[in-house]
């Protein structure tokens, strides 16, 4: 073979594996930019009770989308917690709750629903950014009544959002078990209390 078919060959080649490598890193930076984050979550003490503030930043990935897109709800559920801090031993956690959301689309009004499944209230969107973003303001929820924590010990409160893989139907929710794209968690954000 020729010098000049060996360079021509060797270009190709390499130019397949960068044109490969490219893709590669285009999907794997979209599947990073996936994924729930605390941004902030506080209480305060009003009362005897004390009140939740937080907000919480969903970005989904493209599988749960067009699944929304093609009328899938999806659910999200915040885990609560609060957990008495020991010294020796692990935390001790001594109360836990979760606030549950569901997110449809309706494809003939073209409105995102957003159902607080706690409560039953439920509220419409034009734009999948404002349905995420009122689902991701929390304010003033009754987190903790002050009675139920011992006095002189310290406590932290915990807050995570997940995607609620079980609350999928069926045939889509075997696929989500196995599939990146559908583990959608937040790492717990602590605060004390």
């Amino acid at each position: 073979m020729s010098a000049g078919l060996l360079t021509q060959r060797y270009w190709r080649i390499t130019s397949g594996w960068l044109a490969l490598l490219l893709v590669l890193s285009s999907a794997s930076s979209a599947a990073w930019a996936a994924g729930f984050d605390i941004v902030s979550a506080s209480t305060q003490l009003e009362g005897e009770v004390y009140r939740l503030n937080a907000q919480i930043e969903y970005r989904f990935s493209q599988a749960p989308l067009e699944a929304l897109k093609n009328g899938v709800p999806l659910t999200i559920e915040l885990e609560m917690e609060v957990r008495r801090r020991r010294a020796w031993m692990w935390d001790e956690t001594v109360y836990a709750l979760a606030q549950r959301f569901r997110l449809e689309y309706h494809t003939l009004s073209r409105q995102y629903l957003v159902t607080n499944l706690n409560s039953g209230e439920r509220r419409g969107f034009q734009s999948q950014s404002s349905a995420l973003h009122v689902m991701g303001e929390i304010s003033d929820f009754p987190f903790l009544d002050k009675g139920l924590l011992v006095p002189n010990q310290r406590y932290e409160g915990a807050l995570r959002a997940r995607l609620d893989v079980d609350a999928l139907p069926t045939p889509l929710r075997l696929f989500a078990y196995i599939s990146d794209d559908w583990r959608l968690v937040s790492e717990w954000h602590t605060w004390r209390l």
